[in-house]
């Protein structure tokens, strides 16, 4: 077991009436505040109003960034990076779902350099200092609003990288779940793909881990299994999107990692995905990650299978271990494809087989040759994965 640092600065206010601390807070950074948002279902939802409610109260002066995209674009981070040079903007407010709160992360680091954000990305240029930011996500999925990380899609170089800094992490953010109410089934299905898979990276890792997490990720995996469906069917079920979006934060916000070796690899096979086809990552995520397991499976990490197969899904103890695995397996494509209604093949959301040596190259590559992980795998491994999922 490693040695470990946990330190998360990020203060949450979670319930029905945590927005009426939203202007106290943006006060405390500043007075000039970028608002970043995607298509207007803040604007349906009432969040907007409420917003500019609390702008208003507090007598802050407003700039705002709408039209944010899916996989978040740079160019969106562009923009908003020189509003903030524009604006001399003093806080950033990013309200939406991951998209809006990633793209917020990194158009407040970009308000903080002279050169373009995506060098980030291309380069890993120094990223030190970013502005303020404060996050209320509207869905139950990414975890953004209290980790350090965050993904960005560049559609003329046909990539989407990931980068983490601390200088990034949310200073506060506001989870109320009557604002996941509104997310549709589709989208509210591949959030819940998204948390489960945020765990199963975690979970399914080389090295000595940690019982006390293990039992903690578990329990986040059942309440997944057990409040996404109650959700699908009554979406203003209060105590369902309270557990999901709970749950999401937790996922990722760096306590259930804690002594693992984390190298994710679903994640790497994914974001090849949606950086060519712009699918939705959840879904991605859910089509990928049992083909993965099944790939990786073998006599020598078989027992990891086995305890998620008994503690999760509830499986006889008693039978025999590859057996065991490979149903443990079958339940998740179960809950996926099943319970969630997700697709369950690449050829279904019209992903093309000839594209995948050039996926699992770039795959390779932007994780220094090989992606390592429960299992380290090479570019032909990571064709074969592709392929399963057709």
């Amino acid at each position: 077991m490693k040695d470990f640092v946990y330190h998360v600065p990020t203060k949450i206010y979670f319930g029905k009436d945590s927005l009426e601390h939203l202007g106290e807070n943006l006060k405390r950074f500043g007075d000039r505040v970028l608002l970043i948002y995607g298509g207007g279902s803040i604007k349906k939802s009432g969040l907007y109003d409420k917003i500019l409610a609390e702008i208003k109260k507090y007598q802050l002066e407003l700039t705002e960034l709408p039209g944010v995209d899916p996989n978040p674009r740079i160019q969106s981070v562009r923009q908003g990076t020189a509003l903030c040079k524009e604006k001399k903007i003093q806080v950033v407010l990013a309200a939406g779902g991951g998209s809006c709160l990633d793209t917020g992360k990194f158009v407040a680091a970009g308000a903080c350099v002279e050169f373009d954000p995506w060098e980030f990305f291309s380069r890993k240029a120094p990223l030190t200092e970013a502005l303020p930011l404060v996050t209320i996500p509207t869905i139950a999925a990414t975890g953004s609003e209290m980790d350090d990380g965050g993904v960005i899609s560049n559609l003329e170089t046909q990539e989407k990288l990931a980068r983490f800094a601390p200088a990034i992490q949310p200073k506060v953010s506001f989870l109320d779940p009557e604002l996941t109410y509104s997310v549709s089934r589709y989208q509210t299905a591949c959030g819940s793909a998204d948390i489960m898979s945020h765990i199963l990276e975690t979970y399914f890792n080389p090295g000595e881990g940690m019982y006390m997490l293990d039992t903690v990720m578990e329990g986040l995996m059942k309440t997944v299994l057990k409040y996404a469906p109650i959700a699908l069917e009554r979406p203003d079920d209060y105590e369902a999107r309270a557990n999901l979006l709970w749950t999401s934060t937790w996922a990722i916000n760096g306590f259930i990692k804690s002594c693992q070796n984390q190298v994710w690899s679903c994640h790497a096979l994914e974001h090849e995905l949606s950086a060519i086809y712009d699918i939705t990552h959840g879904l991605g995520l859910a089509i990928v990650t049992p083909r993965f397991l099944e790939y990786c499976l073998d006599r020598e990490n078989v027992d990891r299978y086995v305890r998620l197969g008994v503690n999760v899904f509830g499986l006889d103890p008693a039978g025999e271990p590859m057996a065991i695995a490979q149903e443990s397996i079958q339940k998740l494509s179960a809950f996926f494809y099943g319970t969630l209604g997700l697709p369950s093949s690449l050829a279904e959301v019209g992903i093309r087989p000839e594209d995948f040596p050039v996926m699992a190259q770039k795959a390779c590559r932007t994780k220094g040759g090989i992606v390592r992980g429960f299992k380290d795998l090479q570019e032909a491994d990571l064709v074969k994965i592709y392929e399963m999922c057709l």
